[in-house]
């Protein structure tokens, strides 16, 4: 059956069966003016997770994620940061810090940001390119100069608002034209910008500026893509304006555009929108810091459909430890059960195993449903516990969790133990054996201090009805 994703423009679930098993994937990326948060990691991480789930599906996939260092926002956080410095080269160092800062945090929580196929074009590098699409939607009686400015004129757009679902004229309803701009319609948009005084600009037909934001997307894609290309991804509050206007514009210069659009829902903390000014503002460092390991944050991610808002607490990250404990557990199990990678299975059970993993596929195929692709993983430890004694369907299981597991990313390892863990698996054994004689010698005493000592240094034993001891290493 062939992949189903719903898409944003149509409103509803489509065929996703592109053509030679190629995919062109194009993702709104990060504005470099701020330490990346964890309301970037799940965008990053959504994308990156489709793109991977694409791949295991047999299609090739060329990924665009592009990046704004040309904006506003850079522009005022330089004048803050490099006080007493040109605006120009100050501009360049709030970009080249936060663009560094998001690349470093994606490598942090082990999100794929480089490859043969994955391209990461910055909006100064198309400057030339972007003036040229401009000059073609102006010869095409689309936008217009005005004053140094240039703008869209939405009254050229066809089917403006298709993709935000609104009509144009409760569009107008409220727009403004503040003093300084010189649109025909409160609802045009800027394509260029003029300079003002000291902030970096570029020369084009109509004296010096900057591009608008809107632009930058559709000459990347179109350059980097095509003019039609299968995917456009981004978070729900770029529909608009931002991805109407892409669409326009395209469309405005002669050309297709996306076919599919997927937008995520975005992320709360406890409920509210994250702001510095509530003092809820949560870095991927602060993430980090606290809970150490990243796949706690990618579970916290899958337990909810990429389409739908997350919020983010603390009892969901305690639910999304205890869950990553439950496969660490079994994966523990399994290595000290069968000391090897024996994957001798009885058809009857690898045909239980084969069916939880078409589960994960028939879940995935439906739009990238993790919650559901994340229940098939859970039936899967589920059942290998149930297994416990049979080293065949634990060596398959084991095969089969890491390979869906490596779709999501979780590598069952990153952050699992720290490099100042003090005790040693050695030393665990060690004193495991001491307690296991202590208590055949009935010295009670001595095995509650053994149990005691191991769990201050993160140790937990449990004893089995067989009378063995097992333990893990405390998240």
């Amino acid at each position: 059956m062939p992949i189903q994703i719903y898409n944003s423009l149509t409103r509803k679930k489509e065929e996703f069966d592109p053509p030679r098993k190629q995919v062109k994937m194009y993702v709104c990326g990060p504005t470099v003016y701020d330490e990346p948060h964890i309301g970037h990691a799940r965008s990053a991480y959504i994308f990156d997770l489709i793109r991977r789930y694409l791949l295991c599906r047999g299609y090739r996939v060329k990924f665009v994620r592009n990046v704004t260092d040309v904006d506003d926002k850079i522009i005022e956080r330089a004048k803050k940061e490099y006080q007493g410095e040109g605006l120009n080269i100050s501009v360049d160092k709030v970009a080249a810090k936060y663009l560094a800062a998001y690349h470093q945090a994606l490598d942090k929580l082990g999100i794929t940001s480089s490859g043969p196929d994955i391209l990461e074009p910055k909006a100064s590098e198309y400057i030339g390119k972007m003036v040229e699409f401009i000059q073609e939607l102006i010869g095409r009686g689309t936008a217009y100069p005005a004053g140094g400015d240039v703008y869209f004129d939405i009254t050229k757009a066809r089917n403006y608002g298709k993709l935000s679902n609104q009509s144009l004229d409760k569009m107008e309803v409220g727009a403004r034209v503040t003093p300084e701009e010189n649109k025909k319609n409160p609802l045009d948009f800027a394509l260029w910008k003029a300079a003002k005084a000291d902030e970096p600009c570029w020369d084009s037909p109509w004296g010096k500026g900057r591009p608008g934001w809107h632009i930058e997307c559709s000459v990347m894609s179109s350059d980097l893509l095509g003019d039609e290309f299968d995917i456009h991804g981004g978070g729900i509050d770029l529909i608009f304006p931002h991805h109407e206007n892409e669409i326009a514009q395209s469309e405005g210069a002669g050309k297709k555009f996306a076919r599919a659009w997927l937008h995520h829902g975005l992320l709360t903390i406890n409920g509210q929108k994250m702001a510095k000014s509530l003092g809820n503002f949560v870095t991927v460092d602060d993430f980090l810091v606290k809970y150490r390991n990243p796949d706690f944050l990618k579970l916290l991610f899958l337990s909810t459909h990429y389409s739908h808002p997350v919020d983010y607490t603390d009892e969901k990250m305690e639910e999304a430890k205890k869950a990553y404990e439950r496969i660490l557990i079994l994966m523990d199990k399994i290595a000290k059960s069968i000391h090897g990678s024996q994957t001798i299975v009885h058809s009857k059970k690898s045909k239980e195993i084969e069916e939880i993993k078409n589960r994960f596929i028939r879940a995935m195929d439906d739009d990238f449903n993790t919650p559901q692709a994340l229940a098939a993983i859970f039936d899967l430890v589920t059942a290998a516990n149930k297994n416990i004694d049979d080293a065949g369907f634990l060596g398959e299981s084991r095969k089969t969790l890491k390979d869906l597991l490596d779709i999501f990313g979780i590598t069952l390892s990153a952050g699992a133990v720290s490099a100042d863990d003090k005790i040693k698996d050695k030393e665990v054994d060690n004193l495991i054996k001491e307690r296991i004689k202590a208590r055949q010698d009935k010295n009670f005493v001595l095995a509650d201090k053994i149990r005691k000592e191991l769990e201050e240094k993160g140790i937990i034993l449990e004893d089995t009805k067989k009378g063995k001891t097992t333990w893990r290493r405390k998240l």
